[in-house]
């Protein structure tokens, strides 16, 4: 009798815990997945940018930019995206021009951050960020303008310290 009680002690305790494992872990995905879907914004066409070369002054390439003119959108940036459309990126509007410091905390997709001085020149070019890192990428000089694009854009376009930008805003 002694050992039939065990061995129903053992398989209740057991089937306990596996239902407990298996709410927890279920529990888990949820809630990552609702994080993820309520915050991931998408992408929304607010102006056009320009990237124009130094050598001839002629335009290199456009890209729609969603722009970020404020504390929230500029903290929120680009983070928790999974994609962005190829020629697209984000305008970031500095409150001043200074040395600008960003990094890739909670940004799924690999970027080029591209700082810009009020002469819309570039003075600084970080190509390929690491997703999901807490490295600052600064600006080697003052900037009050940062775009982000797709990691390899500058590349693939032959964007180069030095270029400027020109944009428009829709808003």
């Amino acid at each position: 009798m002694r050992s039939k009680n065990t061995k129903l002690i053992f398989i209740v305790t057991l089937l306990t815990v596996a239902a407990v494992v298996y709410f927890i872990v279920n529990n888990k995905k949820s809630k990552q997945s609702f994080t993820v879907e309520n915050t991931a914004p998408t992408f929304k066409k607010e102006g056009e940018l320009s990237f124009i070369s130094k050598v001839d002054n002629e335009t290199i390439t456009v890209i729609d930019i969603e722009v970020a003119d404020n504390d929230q959108k500029t903290a929120q940036g680009l983070m928790y995206r999974s994609s962005m459309p190829m020629n697209a990126g984000m305008l970031f509007l500095m409150p001043r021009e200074d040395i600008q410091g960003f990094w890739m905390r909670n940004t799924y997709i690999p970027l080029d951050m591209i700082f810009v001085n009020s002469n819309k020149e570039i003075v600084t070019i970080h190509a390929n960020t690491t997703p999901m890192n807490e490295n600052s990428y600064i600006s080697t000089a003052p900037a009050l303008y940062v775009v982000e694009v797709n990691a390899g854009y500058c590349n693939k376009n032959n964007i180069k310290e030095g270029d400027k930008i020109d944009f428009t805003i829709n808003k």
